[in-house]
């Protein structure tokens, strides 16, 4: 195994360490503007960096949170005192990283599907974030449900973005964390979704060993199995660890070096509640489940925040309660009890 194998290994396994997760601040332009709407403030290159800073400076966090994927403008920005971002978290043991695709357009010929773009010039844009010391990248697929949708053809054309990004991050060195989202929205049920996961996971994984990718210096982001959000059918939190866990089982490598969830919509302490029963079943799964969270990690700390000065240490608050609980559902000792402890 070369030098470069081996570190990106490393980093791999760290990014999934016991009682750790991810925090996803990688929010596009629009998507960060739209949560700043939410409490009435405006979208500024200051004010996303002191928001930001709120959630990387919160004292303790490295307790809980074992990395951090960052949008392109806050990979280049600092504290304010001065120093790096992508310092300060390693100094405290938190590995940045940096997410690489530029979203998601309409596929071609097939109505209601998408693909994901940013493979143009990817290689000289990794080469750029190793300088400004990423360990890992995200690319993000979106798979949409619906009548007729997806298709094979949808989702083949995104588990091929997928393996040429991956490929291409760890031939820089670059730790590549694979996500491909099936989508919440929609009247679908549990089983549906289910059947979509395991097309899309079986094919993403198909491609990746087509382009040689290393499955043990990866990370896998995905969703959890769950109904769609106007589905009259909602499931038990019980069904929907059970069914994300044997999706998983039947796609999924055992070499890969771990899983971490997105909350994809889901409220805060239902996708924390999920992960806990996942790592609470009583059986030693083949590789750690995590989280990466954006939302179910920060919505609390933005309300708690609000903008405001004087509200800095309640938002960091916020944000680190949401942190220690998704640090126990990792090990599977969360209870709904320590939400209103806290």
């Amino acid at each position: 195994m070369s030098a470069k194998s081996q570190e990106m290994a490393a980093v791999a396994k760290a990014m999934v360490s016991p009682g750790k997760g991810i925090l996803a601040a990688d929010e596009s332009f629009p998507s960060i503007k739209k949560r700043f709407d939410s409490i009435g403030i405006e979208s500024t290159e200051e004010t996303r960096r002191t928001y930001r800073e709120m959630l990387l400076t919160a004292p303790g966090s490295q307790e809980f949170i074992s990395g951090v994927i960052f949008f392109d403008e806050t990979l280049r920005q600092s504290t304010a005192k001065g120093e790096r971002f992508v310092d300060f978290l390693t100094r405290n043991g938190i590995i940045p990283g940096i997410k690489v695709d530029t979203g998601s357009k309409p596929l071609a010929g097939f109505p209601g599907e998408e693909v994901t773009e940013g493979l143009d010039g990817l290689r000289g844009r990794l080469e750029e974030y190793v300088r400004l010391g990423a360990k890992f990248c995200k690319w993000r697929a979106v798979i949409n449900i619906g009548a007729g949708v997806p298709t094979p053809a949808g989702i083949h054309a995104n588990a091929h973005a997928l393996a040429r990004y991956a490929a291409l991050c760890q031939e820089q060195g670059l730790v590549p964390m694979v996500e491909p989202e099936v989508m919440m929205e929609g009247d679908h049920g549990i089983d549906r979704c289910y059947e979509v996961t395991v097309a899309t996971l079986r094919q993403v994984f198909n491609e990746l060993a087509e382009q040689r990718v290393v499955f043990e210096n990866m990370i896998l982001k995905t969703n959890m199995v769950v109904p769609g959000k106007k589905c009259a059918d909602q499931a038990s939190p019980k069904q929907v660890a059970e069914m994300t866990v044997r999706a998983l089982r039947t796609t999924v490598p055992a070499t890969v070096a771990g899983i971490v969830f997105l909350s994809g919509g889901q409220k805060p302490e239902p996708s924390t509640a999920h992960l806990n029963l996942m790592n609470s079943m009583g059986v030693a799964h083949p590789w750690p489940l995590s989280f990466s969270y954006g939302r179910a990690l920060q919505d609390s700390a933005l309300k708690a925040w609000a903008g405001k000065a004087e509200n800095f240490l309640a938002g960091q608050r916020a944000f680190l309660h949401r942190a220690r609980m998704n640090g126990l559902a990792t090990l599977g000792k969360y209870s709904e009890s320590m939400e209103a402890a806290a």
